[in-house]
C-alpha cells in the first residue's frame, strides 16, 4: 500500500492512499461469490451464475462494498505507520475503484501535535471568597419565610396592592384572536404582570368583571408583544392576602428538626457556606481552564470544536426534556444558541488538550480499581447496581471515556498542586 501525507495546517492533514490492484481484485472476487450465493439470476440455478455475470449485474454494489471494506483499515494502517492519531473520523473523498486497478482515495483528518504545556508553577490563580455575610443569611431566612407564607381570604373590600387574585381572564389581540385562562392567580406587584394591568384591578371586588385595554411599549421584554394593544376581560373570583409567619422558635419547629430559631439560622449558614465553598472551587477551576486554553500554540481542530458544540447543545436539550419541555417547542433559535456557545466551547477544547498533554507527559492514568469505583459511584447516584451500569457502559463502548475522565481529573489535581493560588478576602 502506498501513502502520501500532506499538511493543510498544523492540525489538518491529508493522506492519499493507493491500495494495490491485486488486493482490490481479491476483494471483488470475494464479494462476487457472496452475491452469487444469494442472487437469483434468470437462466441459472442459485449459486451457478458465472462470476462475469454476477460482476456485471451487481457491479455498483460490489464496488461499493469493496471500498467500504478496504478504506477504513487502510486509513488505520496509514495513520499507525505514520505515528499520528486522528481526533475524529477522517473525511474520505476522490474514491476510485475498478477491477484490475488500484483503489485510490484521499482522507482528510484533524490531529493534535505534541506541544509544550508550559511551566506549571507559573499558573497564578485566585480563589473567590467563600465568606458568607450576615445579609446573605438574612435573605435566605426571608426566602424560607416567604415559602411558608399562607394565603388568607379577604372579605369586605376591593383589590389592593399586594393582594393575590384568582380570576378568569380573556385576552384578545388587535386581530381579534383570543385565549382564555380559567382560575388564573395574579399577585399585584409581580414583575411579570403586563404594564398597567395592576392599576386596572384596584378596587374590584369578588364577582366583579371589567374589560380594559393594555398597550405594550415598543421596548417590552417579550418581542411578540412589544408595540401591540391587547384587550383584557377579567372576572374576579377570589381575593387573598399573603401572610408571612413570624421568624421565631415556632417557625423553626414547623420546618422540622429545629428546636429554636438560632438552630435554624445556624443550619442555613452552614448550607450557605457549603455552597460558597463549592462555588469558590468552581471559580478557581474555571480560571485554571481559561489559563490552560491560552497555552495551546496552534489553531484548534475544527472537528473538536464542533463536537464540543454538539455536546453542549445535547446537554442543554436534555435538561429541557428533564423539565418536561419539548426542545422543538421551546422557542429557541438553536443556530444562534450554538453560535453563542462557540467561545466557551473553544476554551473547553483548548483546556482539555493541555490537560491531556500534561497527563501524557507526567504518565498520569486511572487504574482499573479507580475505574470500578467511579462506576460504583455513578451507579449509586442512579440507584442501580454497579454490575448493571458497567454492562451498559461496556455495551456503549464507554469504558475508555470513564478512564479518560479520571485521567483528566488527575491531571487537574496535579496542576492545582503546582499552581500558585491566592485568595480573595
Amino acid at each position: 500500500m502506498k501513502t502520501e501525507f500532506a499538511d493543510v495546517n498544523e492540525t489538518r492533514k491529508n493522506v492519499h492512499v493507493e491500495i494495490p490492484s491485486e488486493v482490490v481484485d481479491a476483494e471483488i472476487e470475494r464479494h462476487a461469490r457472496d452475491y452469487s450465493r444469494k442472487a437469483r439470476i434468470p437462466g441459472f440455478r442459485p449459486g451457478k451464475a458465472p462470476a462475469r455475470v454476477i460482476k456485471a449485474r451487481f457491479k455498483e454494489q460490489i464496488l461499493h462494498d469493496v471500498a467500504h471494506d478496504l478504506i477504513p483499515p487502510a486509513i488505520d494502517e496509514a495513520l499507525r505507520e505514520k505515528g499520528v492519531e486522528a481526533v475524529d473520523t477522517p473525511d474520505v473523498r476522490d474514491v476510485t475503484v475498478e477491477e484490475g486497478r488500484p483503489l485510490t482515495f484521499t482522507a482528510s483528518f484533524d490531529t493534535v501535535p505534541t506541544f509544550e504545556p508550559g511551566d506549571y508553577s507559573s499558573l497564578a490563580l485566585r480563589r473567590p471568597s467563600s465568606a458568607v455575610p450576615e445579609a446573605a443569611v438574612d435573605q435566605a431566612m426571608q426566602r424560607l419565610r416567604e415559602r411558608a407564607a399562607r394565603f388568607e381570604p379577604i372579605e369586605g373590600r376591593g383589590i389592593d396592592h399586594g393582594d393575590t387574585i384568582t380570576l378568569d381572564l380573556v385576552r384578545k389581540d388587535s386581530a381579534g384572536a383570543s385565549d382564555t385562562h380559567t382560575d388564573a392567580n395574579v399577585e399585584l406587584g409581580a414583575q411579570a404582570n403586563p404594564p398597567g394591568f395592576d392599576e386596572q384591578l384596584l378596587g374590584l371586588e369578588r364577582g366583579a368583571s371589567k374589560t380594559f385595554p393594555i398597550h405594550y411599549p415598543d421596548d417590552y421584554s417579550i418581542p411578540e408583544l412589544a408595540g401591540t394593544d391587547v384587550e383584557y376581560t377579567v372576572t374576579v373570583k377570589e381575593l387573598k392576602r399573603r401572610r408571612l409567619p413570624d421568624l421565631d422558635d415556632e417557625f423553626a419547629k414547623d420546618l422540622g428538626e429545629f428546636e429554636t430559631l438560632d438552630a435554624l439560622r445556624s443550619r442555613v449558614r452552614h448550607d450557605l457556606e457549603h455552597e460558597a465553598t463549592h462555588a469558590a472551587d468552581r471559580g478557581v477551576r474555571a480560571e485554571l481552564m481559561k489559563q490552560l486554553a491560552a497555552r495551546v500554540p496552534f489553531e484548534l481542530p475544527s472537528s473538536l470544536i464542533q463536537r464540543e458544540l454538539d455536546r453542549r447543545i445535547e446537554e442543554f436539550a436534555s435538561r429541557l426534556v428533564d423539565q418536561n419541555i419539548d426542545p422543538n417547542e421551546a422557542g429557541i433559535d438553536w443556530r444562534a444558541f450554538r453560535e453563542s456557545q462557540r467561545d466557551v466551547a473553544r476554551e473547553a477544547v483548548g483546556a482539555a488538550l493541555v490537560i491531556d498533554e500534561v497527563a501524557r507527559r507526567e504518565q498520569l492514568d486511572a487504574t482499573d480499581d479507580e475505574v470500578e469505583r467511579e462506576i460504583a459511584r455513578y451507579a449509586e447516584r442512579l440507584g442501580r447496581t454497579p454490575a448493571a451500569v458497567r454492562a451498559e457502559i461496556v455495551k456503549e463502548r464507554g469504558l475508555s471515556r470513564v478512564r479518560a475522565g479520571l485521567r483528566r481529573e488527575k491531571a487537574i489535581e496535579f496542576l492545582m498542586a503546582r499552581a500558585t493560588i491566592g485568595s480573595d478576602t
